[in-house]
This record gives structure tokens, sequence and C-alpha cells, in this order.
């Protein structure tokens, strides 16, 4: 047997004086406020009971009266409008309640804000129900929602928006080019939340497996050769469209095509039009990898002045010490690496770049022992490198270095001939000019 709900009229009474302060939230009139009160007590006793059906009716008058009462209206909502639909005895009965239930997330908008959230909510919603055949809804709810919301949108969101965008575009509604568009919304946002949620190590790993689940979307759409076949006839129909060429030098960075020719021709059209620290970046990192070397410094010295992200401020000096490395400029390179590290330094990278060219450097110092002094130079840089970086597949490669470094050592005779002993003092010469410790190999 259901509950019996009864309301005194004197409580009633004793209520409208209240709900009349406060006419927007309890209703229009006197009437309305009686009403709304009545119902909420009704619909909120059944919710109680987990007797959603009975709780449906009195709910809606609750809705209709006073749309204005409670955010629980609407959060208790989603469980009453979810259970009837989960109930109805007809396709046409579900449609119309899941009809419904999206007018009640316009409802809450429309009186209690949340815009993004609530319009990701509406269209998750609606694509459990409807599934395919609402695709054509939904996808532009949740695209709504990522450009309300940016990046304050929660990941899972910004996920179910690009997976929606790879369905829209497999049932042939648009073109690839949305999907490698959409992409580079939802992994820049991705990243900009991952960034501000470093060190809250639980939330970093929830939104590092978000951005897995975006890039492995993506994959079918990432090489070179469908980003070029995507973009290629964009490019020649609008060479100087400023919007398309940014889409197009973004995206190929992000995937490492910039050695094909759509990014050399977009990027130098984009410096040409809208000079920038990120274009003259984009130009730099091109000319790396064209061998310009010369060029690549000057267009990377030119970015570097204007740039203020560290990301970017990493990744110019980075490319500006394998510009001058290439030269054998190697001063310069190590002065450029080493601003690098200042920018990241969790990245053991521009250090290793350094330590390798130590390395390099056994023909241009003159110690008596045929160069070799410059390998102990180079382990005491591989090593703090290591100290720095200790990921895997780094320290494999660093640690390979090392062996191979100390087989070039000077033998023990060798280094005692001029007065040298495992581990005395020792300052390299030429260019590299660091302290350092004998070591010796027999």
């Amino acid at each position: 047997m259901i509950k019996k709900i009864r309301i005194s009229l004197m409580a009633l009474v004793l209520l409208v004086p209240a709900v009349s302060a406060s006419a927007q939230k309890y209703g229009k009139t006197p009437e309305d406020s009686i009403s709304c009160v009545t119902n909420i007590s009704l619909y909120t006793e059944f919710y109680k009971q987990k007797n959603y059906a009975d709780a449906y009716g009195p709910w809606k008058e609750t809705l209709k009266y006073c749309p204005k009462s409670s955010k629980n209206l609407y959060i208790r909502g989603v469980t009453i409008m979810k259970n009837m639909i989960n109930n109805a005895k007809t396709p046409a009965e579900r449609d119309t309640l899941i009809a419904e239930l999206m007018r009640m997330y316009d409802l809450r908008i429309a009186n209690f804000g949340e815009a993004a959230e609530n319009t990701a909510k509406k269209a998750m919603d609606l694509e459990s129900y409807k599934r395919d055949d609402g695709l054509k809804d939904y996808y532009p709810m949740y695209m709504q929602a990522v450009k309300l919301g940016g990046d304050k949108l929660d990941a899972a969101y910004v996920t179910k928006f690009f997976e929606a965008t790879v369905k829209y575009v497999t049932k042939g509604y648009a073109e690839p080019t949305l999907v490698v568009d959409n992409y580079d919304i939802a992994s820049d946002l991705l990243e900009k939340q991952y960034k501000a949620r470093r060190d809250d190590t639980a939330k970093a790993a929830e939104i590092a497996r978000y951005i897995a689940s975006v890039e492995n979307a993506f994959s079918p759409y990432a090489t070179c050769e469908q980003l070029v076949a995507i973009y290629s006839k964009k490019f020649e129909a609008n060479p100087n469209d400023a919007d398309l060429l940014v889409k197009i030098t973004t995206i190929m960075r992000k995937k490492r095509c910039m050695s094909e020719e759509l990014f050399f021709k977009a990027t130098q059209k984009l410096h040409e039009m809208q000079p920038s620290p990120s274009t003259a970046l984009l130009m730099g990192q091109m000319c790396v990898n064209n061998q310009q070397y010369a060029k690549a410094v000057e267009y990377l010295n030119e970015a570097a002045k204007g740039l203020t992200e560290a990301d970017d401020l990493y990744n110019t000096y980075l490319a500006i010490g394998m510009a001058n490395s290439a030269q054998r400029s190697y001063g310069a390179a190590r002065a450029a690496y080493n601003k690098a590290a200042e920018y990241d330094p969790t990245k053991g990278d521009p250090l290793f770049r350094i330590a390798q060219l130590y390395s390099q450097s056994a023909g241009m110092v003159d110690d008596g022992m045929g160069g070799k002094s410059v390998y102990w130079a180079a382990v005491d840089q591989a090593r703090r490198a290591l100290s720095v970086e200790s990921g895997e597949e780094f320290a494999s490669t660093v640690n390979k270095f090392i062996s191979s470094c100390t087989q070039h050592f000077p033998k023990q005779a060798d280094a005692f001939m001029l007065n040298l002993l495992d581990g005395n003092s020792y300052t390299v010469g030429g260019w590299i000019g660091v302290s350092t410790t004998v070591r010796t190999k027999k």
C-alpha cells in the first residue's frame, strides 16, 4: 500500500505568507505557492520511498508552478525521469519522456545556470537513450558544452565530445577535417586540465586516461599522410585563410609532421601574414628539420624574445641548441641547452645533449691523452641528466651512452705519465672548461 500523504490546511495557510515573500522561488501567486508547497511535500515523500512512479505527477506540478524552488528539483528529477523512461510501455511513450527530460535540462539551465555542465549531461543522457539515432542532436550539444565550459568542463565530457565527433564523421554527417579540428580542441583542453591538476596524483592519472582515450580515437586520422590528404585541398583553395593556417600548423606540429611540404608552405604563409613569436618558433623548428641551421637560429632567437610560456621557451632553446650543435657551435649549443633545462627542470634531455656535445669534442681538446678527458665530463653530465629524469627508456639510452664513454677513458699508464691518478681533480680544456675527476682503465 502506498503511504498516505496528508498536509493540514492550517500548515499551508501558515506557509503562504512566507512563500509570498519569495514569489520568484515559490510561484507568482499565493495559489501557485500553495500548489508548489503541496506538490513539493508530495513528490519528496514518494521520492524518499523510491516510489518514483507516484513521485512523477507532483514533481511535474512542482516544476510547473515553482521551477526556481530548488536545484534538488532537477537533481531528483533526473532519477524520476529515468525511471519513467525505463518503464515506458511503448516506444512513443519513451520518446515523449526523453523529450521531457531534455526540456527539464533546459529549464534547469534557465533557472540555475551551470550551462556547460548541464548541456553536457543533457547530451550524455540523450546519447545513452538514442544511441546513433540521436547523433545529429547530441553531437551539437557536446560541442556547445565545450564552447561554454572550455578547460573548466569536466574531462569526461570533453572526451565524450570527441568520441561523438568521430561517430558524426564516420556516419558521413561531416568531412574528416572535423575530427582533426575537434581533436585540436579536445587535446588542448585536456592538456590544460592535466597541467592544472598535475599535483593531484589521482586526478592527473584520471585525466591522463582520458587523454589516452582521445589519442586512441584519433589514431586512424593521425598519420601525416592522412593529415596531408585532409588539409591539402583546403590549403590550395584558401591559402590566405589565417584560421586554416593555424589549424594546419598546430595539428601537424602536434603529430610531428613538420617535414611535410604542406607544413612548410602553411608555416611560411602564416609567418608572412601574421608574424609572431609562435610563428617564428614554427619557422625555426621547420628550418632545423630542413637542415637550414643558420636561418633556424635567427628565427628561434626572434621567437625567444617574445614567448612567455615555459613549454614554448623550453622547445625554443632546445631547437636553438640543436641548430648550433649541427653547426659545431658547441659553446652556443650548451648555453641554449642549459636555458632549456631552466624552463623545464624535470627534463633530462637538454643535459644529456650537453653530455653528447662533450663526447663529440675529443678532437678539439689537447690533453696529452688524445682528448680522452672529455669523456670524464661527458659521463658527469650524463649522470646529471639521470638525476633529473629517470624514465625507463631515457635511463636505458643514457646508461648505454655512459657505458660507451667509459670504454674511451684513458689507460692508467697514460694518465700516470701526466702525473694524473684516479680521483684527482681535473679541468677539461678547450671550449668545455669544466672540472671533473680523473678515471682510468687498465
